[in-house]
C-alpha cells in the first residue's frame, strides 16, 4: 500500500508563519503561564467528563488567538476546541472551508490543571480539511516544530536557529514505543488492547497530543494510535509527522482529514513499521 497524498497547495508565507508563532507566544506568556499552578478551583470545569477539563487558560488563550488569527486572516474560518464545545456545528463547518484554522490553546488541559509542565498549544491551518500548516508549541520551552505542505518539519526556539526533524528508523514491535490511549478506546476493545503491550518496548500516554507528536517528529517514540479523532488534536501533529517523514494514514488506510469523525489514526515512521502496526491492531476494525 503507497500513500497517496495531494500535491502540495501554496502554504502561508514565511511572513505569515512568523506572525502566527509571535501570537501563539504571546498568548502563552499573557494568558497561559500567569495562571500556571495559580488556579483556584473556581478557574476548573468540566466538560464531557470529570477528566475532561477546561481552565480560564483555555478559554482565554483561544479567545485572544482567535482574534489574532482573525486580523490576519479576515475570511479564514477559525475553530477552537472550546469553541466547538458549545457549538459542535462549527467543526463540520471548518472541515469544508477553503481556509480553516484550529486551535487547541492548552492541550494537555489535565497535566496543566494539576501543575504538570507537560502541556502545549496546538495551531494547524486546513484547506477543505487537509493540513497544510501545523504548529506544536511548549509554553514551558518556548520552543515550536513547525511544518507547511512545501517544506520539512523543523524545531526553532527564542535563542535557537531552526533545524531539520526526523522521525526514528522504525523497526520490528519489539524493538519499538509508542503512545496508545487505551482508556480512549472503546469498552469492548480495552482489553484485547491490553493484551498487546507486552508486544513493545514500552507503550505510554502523555495526555498531550502536542508532545506526542513532538516526540514522534523527534524520533524519540515510533508510533501514536488513536480512537478520539478531535482535529485540534491531531491536525498539526499529521501533518508535522508527515514532513518529519513519518507515515500517517487512518487504521483502514484513509487519508487523514479532518471531516473524519470516527475510526482510529496511526502515525508510525515509515510504511513498513506502519503495516505492522496495522495488522497487530486489525482487530480494532473487526465487528464483534
Amino acid at each position: 500500500m503507497t500513500e497517496t497524498l495531494p500535491q502540495p497547495i501554496t502554504p502561508l508565507s514565511p511572513a505569515q508563519q512568523t506572525s502566527l508563532i509571535n501570537l501563539i507566544r504571546r498568548a502563552a506568556k499573557t494568558e497561559i503561564l500567569p495562571r500556571f499552578r495559580n488556579l483556584s478551583a473556581a478557574q476548573v470545569n468540566t466538560k464531557s467528563g470529570p477528566h475532561d477539563l477546561v481552565t480560564e487558560a483555555d478559554t482565554a488563550a483561544e479567545a485572544m488567538i482567535a482574534r489574532g488569527i482573525l486580523r490576519m486572516f479576515p475570511t479564514a474560518m477559525v475553530l477552537g476546541e472550546e469553541a466547538a464545545a458549545e457549538n459542535p456545528a462549527l467543526r463540520a463547518k471548518a472541515a469544508k472551508a477553503e481556509l480553516a484554522f484550529i486551535i487547541d490553546p492548552v492541550d494537555g488541559t489535565w497535566n496543566f490543571a494539576h501543575g504538570l509542565p507537560l502541556f502545549g498549544v496546538i495551531l494547524a491551518a486546513t484547506r477543505f480539511g487537509r493540513p497544510v500548516f501545523g504548529l506544536l508549541y511548549d509554553a514551558i520551552m518556548d520552543d515550536w516544530i513547525v511544518a507547511d505542505d512545501a517544506t520539512p518539519t523543523t524545531i526553532a526556539g527564542a535563542n535557537s536557529a531552526p533545524r531539520p526533524l526526523s522521525v526514528s528508523a522504525g523497526g520490528a514491535l519489539a524493538d519499538i514505543s509508542g503512545y496508545i490511549h487505551l482508556y480512549l478506546l472503546p469498552k469492548d476493545k480495552q482489553a484485547a488492547m491490553a493484551a498487546t503491550l507486552p508486544d513493545f518496548a514500552r507503550t505510554m500516554m502523555l495526555r498531550c497530543s502536542c508532545h506526542e507528536y513532538r516526540t514522534i517528529a523527534q524520533g524519540g517514540a515510533e508510533f501514536c494510535l488513536s480512537g478520539i479523532l478531535n482535529p485540534w488534536d491531531h491536525a498539526a501533529g499529521v501533518l508535522i509527522c508527515q514532513k518529519a517523514g513519518g507515515f500517517v494514514q487512518m487504521l483502514d488506510g484513509r487519508p487523514y482529514e479532518t471531516s473524519i469523525t470516527e475510526g482510529y489514526l496511526l502515525a508510525a515512521p515509515d510504511q513498513e513499521t506502519w503495516e505492522k502496526l496495522r495488522d497487530r491492531f486489525a482487530f480494532l476494525t473487526e465487528p464483534n
